[in-house]
């Protein structure tokens, strides 16, 4: 028999209250507790998956080098990708060779850089199928590096987050899968930024990449790890992707070279997105190697027949030599700056130096402005990639760690719609380019909405092409960001991506090469740079290229969309060419630099101390 409650047994509602309020704050922290460890502990795996993957990447290079000695490795790291594909073939070379050459430099550069997050052991079945073919493709033996959001059969696509851990891909993506046809040899993937919507190179899995040329300095993004491998000489040729830089960013930042082909010139089949479904602004893969030639050379190769069959929405259209080897004068457009965001100094000196070089070669050289950049930066691009107020974006985020160079945009975008929209009025007076983006990032509220948004896109690329037919252009060369960005900008500047992210928008291919580097004088002539706003986000631009001395500078060169191989030839110009030459001979490039100093050796340890805490 169950005892009667008096009036003294029962608990005073005040006294309940408390007790179930304390007992529920107890149940929230203990699961609060339970998810970080949950976090800590998938990211140790992660990175003990890495070491293991590590150390059997150097097991088979041991192997490899016992059974295919090399007597100079140096002599093999300094050829271009023509002249090692021609040693190769003519049997000069053995892939085998080349591979242990490559994967012994890639392990050396990535114990200071940290650009590697997984060893392929696959390669050694594509050389055994490569021993076994007769009719050498065009890239037979070339070991390629892939991004990290490239399908790779048996290995996690990761974005580095880890939702995507234990999810190995089930076939190699369309690309991989022409390279191997065509005689490449994919070896590793490299790392990228947490979700890849940024230009730093950082995640909680696998942690920051350097720069090679600077370690204070990002490689840039999200390609990141791809730009700072091949820039140190750790892969001749690379593949990365490109929604608003990626492919380029890390190209100017790091010296190197890269390609971003118009929308689909080239199968995206089996790339991972962080935001799939977006239509707005054009995502594109393309190749990253240390010259133009390289890049020619892997466009002609995976433009192919194989292509085309793997994917039929692909234009079955091969790389047309006749275009790329016409000496014909071109007129080619340029501008210093895009009104948005104030080209440096070293950014306009490295356009006006190229715009010379052309004249001087006996090219037309014409003024242009590009219409309205920075309202279709905020008003077609931004609104575009967040048309759903970033939920998608946000997603990736559920039950992870979010990276410190991601806090802000994350931040952003989870504020709610009606704070974004109040917020946006409230800093209009003295931040009109914040409250844009605030206004920007609200989300779309109808389908029909988002409809009328991709009408104004294409009315807006269609004035774009307008434009460009009235001065009678071929080609257009204008500044790319640079120099290197110091670590942990990135994130705070996505202002900054207006020279990259346009040629998303109106999807155009767009390619960077280093012409020059950054000056005492361009470094002098930063501390009067104010920008076009003269805003907090000029000011942190500011901060972020000083002391850069010696660092790389690019240009963009752009043609009209299915006109790789006439942006392509303007890469090619030989004035520009010798340009890049001369710069490779004065750089202090990674293999050439000495050893850390003790001061870069220990803020390296500060960074890696404060990634693994």
């Amino acid at each position: 028999m169950i005892p009667a409650l008096t009036g003294a047994d029962v608990p005073e509602p005040r006294a309940l209250c408390l007790l179930l309020g304390g007992s529920a704050g107890s149940v929230w922290l203990l699961s609060r507790w339970f998810s970080r460890r949950r976090v800590r502990n998938k990211i140790e795996y992660a990175r003990e998956r890495r070491e293991k993957a590590l150390q059997s990447m150097e097991a088979t290079r041991a192997r490899l080098s016992e059974q295919h000695p090399v007597t100079n490795p140096s002599a093999i790291l300094s050829l271009s990708l023509p002249e090692l594909t021609e040693k190769l073939r003519g049997g000069a070379l053995t892939p085998e060779m080349v591979l242990h050459t490559y994967m012994a430099k890639a392990l050396e550069v990535t114990r200071e850089l940290n650009c590697i997050t997984d060893f392929l052991p696959e390669c050694e079945l594509q050389l055994q199928r490569l021993r076994e073919q007769t009719n050498r493709g065009p890239l037979y033996g070339v070991p390629i590096s892939l991004k990290d959001n490239h399908n790779y059969k048996g290995h996690d696509t990761t974005l580095g987050l880890i939702r995507n851990l234990e999810r190995p891909a089930s076939e190699d993506c369309v690309i991989v899968q022409v390279l191997k046809k065509q005689g490449a040899v994919p070896f590793v993937k490299t790392n990228i930024p947490q979700s890849m919507l940024n230009y730093d190179c950082s995640n909680p899995m696998y942690g920051q990449t350097l720069n090679p040329l600077d370690h204070k300095k990002t490689p840039g993004g999200s390609s990141g790890g791809e730009g700072a491998l091949i820039s140190a000489q750790g892969s001749i040729l690379g593949f990365g992707s490109d929604i608003g830089g990626s492919i380029r960013f890390p190209c100017a930042f790091c010296g190197v070279c890269g390609f971003k082909p118009t929308g689909n010139r080239l199968s995206k089949i089996g790339l991972i997105s962080s935001c799939p479904g977006q239509k707005s602004v054009m995502a594109m893969i393309g190749p990253i190697a240390r010259d133009v030639d390289s890049l020619v050379t892997t466009m002609r190769a995976v433009l192919c027949e194989d292509m085309f069959q793997l994917d039929p929405t692909v234009p079955p259209i091969p790389f047309n030599d006749e275009v790329f080897f016409s000496a014909r004068p071109l007129c080619i457009g340029y501008y210093e700056t895009d009104g948005s965001t104030m080209a440096t100094p070293s950014m306009r000196r490295a356009v006006l130096q190229t715009k010379a070089l052309l004249e001087k070669a006996g090219h037309k050289l014409v003024p242009f402005k590009p219409p309205l950049v920075e309202s279709s930066l905020f008003g077609l691009a931004m609104r575009g990639l967040l048309a759903d107020g970033g939920s998608t974006f946000l997603d990736n985020f559920k039950g992870d760690r979010v990276d410190e160079n991601l806090r802000t945009q994350v931040t952003t975008y989870s504020c709610p719609s009606w704070l974004k929209s109040l917020l946006s009025v409230l800093v209009r007076p003295l931040f009109p380019r914040l409250s844009l983006a605030l206004q920007n990032t609200q989300g779309m509220s109808s389908v029909k909405e988002l409809w009328r948004h991709h009408v104004e896109v294409e009315v807006y690329r269609q004035e774009f092409i307008t434009q460009w037919r009235a001065h009678g252009l071929d080609v257009l060369i204008c500044p790319i960001l640079g120099p290197a960005l110091t670590l942990g900008y990135p994130g705070k500047l996505s202002s900054a991506v207006s020279y990259t992210i346009l040629y998303n928008l109106v999807d155009f291919p767009a390619g960077v090469l280093p012409v020059t580097t950054v000056t005492r004088e361009d470094e002098e002539a930063l501390k009067t740079y104010e920008g076009h706003h003269k805003d907090f986000w000029d000011k942190l631009l500011k901060k972020a290229m000083t002391d850069s001395v010696g660092l790389p500078v690019a240009i963009q060169c752009v043609a009209l969309p299915w006109q790789e191989e006439q942006c392509l030839r303007l890469m090619k110009e030989e004035c520009i060419e010798e340009d890049l030459i001369e710069l490779k001979k004065k750089s202090s490039c990674y293999h050439n630099r000495p050893s850390l100093s003790k001061t870069e050796r220990k803020a390296l340890e500060e960074i890696r101390g404060h990634q693994k805490s």
